[in-house]
């Protein structure tokens, strides 16, 4: 079965590249040399710090395991990353509005490196405190740079059709090519020159710290709201409004956790998916062709992002239904194919159905990543735009907590028809969000502060 394996990443890599070099000049759009140089600088960082995380991902289990803690204080372990990204990704994302989004970005380093160095020992309390500073620099990873191109983009008076490929140019990169070259590396450092499990850690560390120095020598300060009279509660106060206020930033937020609730269950549920009876499977190599499968995604979105012709808010709809088709795979096979009762061996035929499943389940997330930016920079308004994102994140992280600690509660079966359901859901609200027009964001944004300050008492001296 291994030639299975080649092929299908063989097959992966080849449609990429006839996508990539088979781009006309309707598929690219003709930018300026100060763009380009800017889009590299971000490019060039953005990939640092996905390099910086993607080192880390494959080795957190197993690094856990080796200092001797078995399944449930890991999950605990686990659990405690999600949950503090989930208490606070919305304090840091305010403060990265208010105090700026570059000096959200270096906290973004400084917490990340403390955490790889909490790797190097076994004690479960200093793995813990670990875990919730990972926690706090996912949550500035998924905002703050974000924030920063968006604002950083349209202070230097770029066209706003150039953000979508600095977008999907990041997610190729940064969701592809790197996570494949991080992953090798990773397995060179720990099964090549063993080094051992923390030498990824290690190596992240030393990618989060140069482009910490890149952040601080070429980027500049941009801001949300900046205002001194404006504290911490009233950030919340007024994005919790512009969710509440705007249909469209809320249908927005809840197609998101959707989406990427199912995405990170998916993370969880594929290696035993394939493997029921213990059979032998290649990790790493399937990473590596999900990675893939992920750039073929981004690909084509670059395509699509760039013809003005075509909406994200319609192509999404179709991206989110075949998401949820290729999840309920696992259930057709586990119901039309038998399943064999022997332990170990290579992967089965209903296994290599479904890593066809899964496959493009992966290349509709490098689909989804690019877009959702997109559909972010229009509809989410600049003022809190941190501060909004992560609250995006809490029910991201409240359903990714609840699936954690339940993980042993129901069959893998009902855990992909639930991701399933919830994907074809986002298919539905996405189709609401491509229904309710192109009214533009600011002017709701305004309206809503005028409104604000309406009903805040004048303040006489």
């Amino acid at each position: 079965m291994e030639i299975f394996y080649y092929f299908v990443f063989g097959a992966l890599a080849a449609v990429v590249a006839t996508v990539e070099l088979s781009k006309s000049n309707k598929d690219r759009i003709n930018t300026s040399s100060s763009f380009n140089s800017f889009k590299n600088n971000y490019l060039l960082v953005y990939s640092l710090m996905m390099a910086g995380d993607w080192l880390q991902g494959p080795y957190v289990y197993y690094l856990y395991s080796t200092y001797g803690f078995g399944k449930g204080e890991i999950g605990q372990l686990f659990i405690a990353g999600f949950g503090s990204s989930m208490l606070f990704g919305t304090i840091v994302g305010s403060l990265a509005d208010k105090q700026g989004r570059k000096r959200a970005c270096v906290t973004y380093c400084i917490t990340y490196i403390l955490s790889c160095i909490t790797k190097h020992s076994p004690q479960y309390r200093v793995l813990m405190v670990g875990r919730v500073l990972g926690g706090i620099a996912t949550s500035l990873l998924f905002s703050a740079f974000e924030s920063w191109l968006v604002a950083e983009h349209f202070k230097r008076g770029f066209d706003q059709q150039w953000l979508s490929l600095t977008f999907s140019k990041a997610i190729f990169l940064g969701n592809g090519l790197v996570a494949i070259v991080a992953g090798l590396f990773g397995n060179f450092l720990v099964d090549s020159l063993n080094l051992g499990p923390v030498s990824p850690f290690d190596a992240a560390g030393i990618f989060l710290a140069i482009g910490m120095a890149v952040i601080l020598s070429s980027w500049t300060e941009n801001y949300g709201d900046p205002s001194e009279s404006k504290d911490l509660l009233t950030q919340f106060k007024g994005a919790a409004v512009a969710i509440a206020s705007d249909e469209k930033i809320a249908l927005l937020g809840a197609i998101q956790s959707l989406f990427e609730g199912s995405m990170y269950t998916f993370v969880f549920l594929w290696t035993p998916a394939l493997s029921p009876n213990d059979e032998d499977i290649p990790h790493g190599f399937i990473f590596a062709t999900f990675m893939l499968a992920s750039m073929l995604g981004s690909s084509i979105a670059a395509r699509l992002l760039s013809r003005n012709s075509v909406k994200v808010e319609s192509y999404m709809q179709i991206v989110f239904v075949v998401s949820s088709a290729s999840l309920l795979l696992p259930i057709l096979t586990n119901f039309l194919i038998p399943p064999s009762g022997v332990k170990g061996g290579s992967i089965s035929f209903a296994g290599c159905l479904q890593l066809l499943g899964f496959c493009t389940f992966e290349a509709c997330v490098g689909l989804f990543w690019p877009s959702i930016m997109k559909m972010r920079s229009q509809y989410i308004p600049e003022e809190a735009r941190s501060t909004i994102m992560n609250f995006f994140r809490i029910p991201l992280n409240i359903f990714v907590c609840i699936v954690l600690y339940n993980v042993n509660a129901f069959p893998i079966t009902v855990m992909f028809g639930m991701c399933s359901i919830f994907l074809f859901l986002a298919s539905i609200l996405q189709r609401r969000l491509s229904a309710l027009g192109e009214k533009p964001k600011t002017e709701d944004w305004a309206m809503m502060k005028d409104r604000n300050a309406e009903d805040e008492p004048l303040n006489v001296t």
